[in-house]
């Protein structure tokens, strides 16, 4: 499908299926890169009163134009406050942020997330970036939602290191380790279709595909087997107005772009 900017890409639908996880009036810390970017749209069309955090401090601010990183001048413009990391980890704590929003390189059918090694902790084929204030967001946030590129890679079937807990290996596990009770993760959202978890198992559930996305598509990539309801829905493709913010705010187009 395609409008006046063209035909839409992988990383804008995956924007927008972001932002419109989040609901208005509700608060999400946001990690860098989509997870800002889909923020951000969806304060300028259905969140108008969506308070977007930041790890480095920022608490309520108005986007002019996305951020380099959680640290950048711009996540205080306009903001409500300018506070710490401190100030804003003992908000999760204390049970005062909705949603947590993160990417991943790497996820198992529980939600267990990792940014930290591929291979072998002691000979790790890569090396990424580690958690930052992930494993605090996925373990305090009230629910979690998760931005991943999904392929067979990504999606498997135990995490090479869990970085940052989703529903660890199944019902009550978060509880066990002494995480807060109804915290967990929420939302999968990939450049196939968007996910939830079975309440009964914690295991990955399909919601909705992706516009041209098959089924066959969603099971040839993942390494483990996604739980398919009878009836799944298709979401809408993005908007020409969502296109011509997701322009706006990235005009570089350092992440939609890509």
């Amino acid at each position: 499908m395609a409008d006046e900017y063209g035909v839409f890409s992988q990383t804008e639908l995956m924007a927008c299926a972001g932002a419109h996880t989040l609901a208005d009036g509700c608060s999400v810390l946001v990690g860098t890169g989509l997870p800002m970017i889909a923020a951000i749209l969806a304060q300028r069309t259905h969140a108008k009163n969506l308070l977007i955090i930041f790890e480095a401090g920022g608490v309520g601010p108005q986007i002019p134009v996305l951020p380099i990183s959680v640290g950048d001048s711009r996540t205080f413009y306009r903001a409500v406050a300018a506070s710490s990391m401190h100030s804003v980890m003992s908000a999760c704590q204390a049970g005062y942020v909705d949603f947590g929003f993160l990417g991943a390189a790497m996820m198992d059918p529980f939600g267990n997330l990792n940014t930290t090694v591929i291979g072998e902790w002691e000979h790790p084929q890569v090396r990424l970036p580690g958690s930052g204030g992930a494993n605090d967001v996925g373990s305090l946030c009230q629910r979690t939602i998760i931005i991943i590129r999904q392929d067979a890679r990504r999606f498997v079937e135990k995490v090479d290191f869990i970085t940052t807990p989703g529903y660890l290996d199944g019902p009550g596990a978060r509880e066990r380790a002494g995480l807060p009770k109804g915290t967990g993760p929420f939302r999968v959202i990939t450049q196939l279709a968007v996910y939830d978890f079975e309440e009964e198992t914690k295991r990955l559930r399909l919601l909705a595909l992706h516009p041209g996305v098959t089924l066959e598509q969603v099971k040839a990539n993942s390494s483990f087997e996604i739980i398919i309801p009878a009836e799944v829905r298709v979401l809408e493709p993005p908007s020409s107005e969502e296109r011509r913010l997701l322009r706006e705010i990235d005009p570089l187009g350092m992440v939609i772009g890509k």
